[in-house]
């Protein structure tokens, strides 16, 4: 059979890649057929193949399907209630006109967090008109630091879908995904949308107003920075807490604490509590009903449906590498080539992601290839989270007219397809190679 492995999985990749970007397949469709596909090409036996596809889409959606949900709707919360809106007047209040830029980058890496990439920046569209109009700047300065903040927020930080997904099928813990994300994803959202996004920005002649200001919610119907705030890190500061206990970081703790801290500290029980308090504070105490509160929670789990069933088949071809053998054969050929895990992470996530398209796509194809050789490698904790954080950064690099974002960009800024390129495609180009290159040094520092 192992003569037959490595053509396989490389025919099975190909076959992917053309599914998607030349059929135009769904991308879970895809991922099944190539993971029967890689299954019987390698020699398993078809009853085989289809109980690995099980077991690889029942191991992964048995977690990720309760903490995609939850999230979502904790988002979809947070979205209604006002609170993006909150934190972005409340960090330009803090910054000042001056270092609008600045803000902006980092409302939308927290707003990003809870909330998707697309509903957040149009959330926040409003803000970036009231900013043109204060200050006569081309939007854009305002615009790339704040869609730089989105972009890292949603590919690096859970709860959102994508590092949820990768960390799952690559066996890492989440609150070394979190701590791993954030101190890697911050950095990277200020040096691509601040410091680069200046620059870009600089070099593309935008002169018309293109937004205009609207409010979306009374100011007495909004909620406090500080209720928001809460919202969005009592669950991430749960799951931190409860990784820094079960690993002994503060202090050696008792087993009876350790499975206290286990039980708050699990992305369930925290992701629980943190939607049951939002439910009330953000929801009813802020005068929705409970019909509208149903409506709010069914609707967010329209856009996390089809990003569960993509990581359940990402977590099928996982298995179906593993139960095959390839992936033990690729982590001894990417050791035989002195190749790190995380470089192959990235480089691996980086193509998928230009050549269809979709970050999260390229998210969970990359980690369903990679998974068998970081079992074979034994890599696990912190250096673990930076190879998600890596494969973060190579999902988001390069974003061009294969991606959705492209053009939600273009249409909203009102920008040609060329500066589309020279603004919204560098940035990405930028913050994807900053987050690997923060990502391999992290790596390095803590081996």
């Amino acid at each position: 059979m192992s003569y037959t492995l490595l053509p396989a999985v490389l025919f099975g990749i190909a076959l992917l890649l053309f599914l998607i970007v030349k059929a135009k397949w769904p991308a879970f469709i895809a991922l099944l057929t190539v993971s029967i596909t890689v299954g019987l090409l390698a020699g398993m036996p078809a009853d085989a193949v289809v109980k690995s596809i099980e077991k690889g889409m029942g191991g992964t959606l048995g977690y990720v399907a309760t903490i995609v949900g939850l999230g979502s709707i904790l988002g979809g919360i947070l979205e209604k209630s006002g609170g993006s809106q909150v934190i972005a007047r409340t960090l330009l209040q803090w910054f000042g006109l001056r270092r609008a830029s600045t803000a902006m980058a980092v409302a939308g890496f927290v707003i990003a967090i809870p909330v998707f990439f697309d509903v957040a920046f149009i959330i926040l569209y409003p803000v970036l008109g009231a900013l043109q109009r204060k200050t006569g700047k081309n939007v854009l300065f305002f615009a790339l630091p704040l869609l730089a903040g989105l972009a890292v927020g949603h590919a690096f930080v859970p709860p959102t879908p994508g590092p949820i997904a990768v960390a799952n099928i690559l066996g890492a813990d989440l609150g070394w995904v979190i701590l791993s994300g954030i101190v890697v994803g911050f950095p990277t959202a200020l040096v691509a949308g601040v410091w680069a996004g200046r620059r870009l920005a600089a070099g593309v002649n935008l002169d018309r107003q293109i937004v205009e200001a609207e409010e979306t919610s009374e100011e007495a119907q909004m909620p406090s920075i500080s209720l928001v705030m809460w919202m969005i890190f009592l669950p991430i500061g749960l799951i931190l807490m409860n990784t820094c206990i079960q690993a002994d970081l503060w202090f050696k703790a008792s087993e009876g604490l350790k499975q206290a801290a286990g039980l708050a500290g699990h992305p369930f029980t925290a992701l629980l509590l943190a939607n049951i308090l939002a439910w009330y504070l953000l929801g009813r105490r802020m005068g929705y009903s409970t019909a509208e509160l149903g409506r709010i929670s069914t609707q967010s789990f329209q856009s996390a449906g089809v990003i569960i069933l993509l990581t359940g088949a990402g977590g099928a071809f996982k298995q179906i590498l593993v139960d095959t053998g390839a992936g033990e054969m690729m982590a001894r050929s990417a050791e035989d080539a002195h190749v790190p895990v995380l470089v192959l992470a990235f480089f691996m996530a980086a193509i998928i992601r230009v050549l269809q398209g979709s970050a999260t796509v390229a998210m969970a194809t990359a980690a369903g290839i990679i998974a068998p050789l970081v079992t074979q490698s034994g890599i696990t904790g912190l250096p673990l989270a930076c190879i998600v954080t890596a494969i973060a950064s190579g999902a988001s690099i390069l974003s061009h007219v294969n991606d959705s974002g492209f053009w939600l960009v273009k249409e909203y800024l009102g920008l040609t397809e060329r500066q589309t390129f020279r603004s919204w495609t560098a940035m990405t180009t930028v913050l994807g190679v900053c987050g690997f290159v923060l990502s391999w040094a992290l790596y390095w520092l803590i081996q």
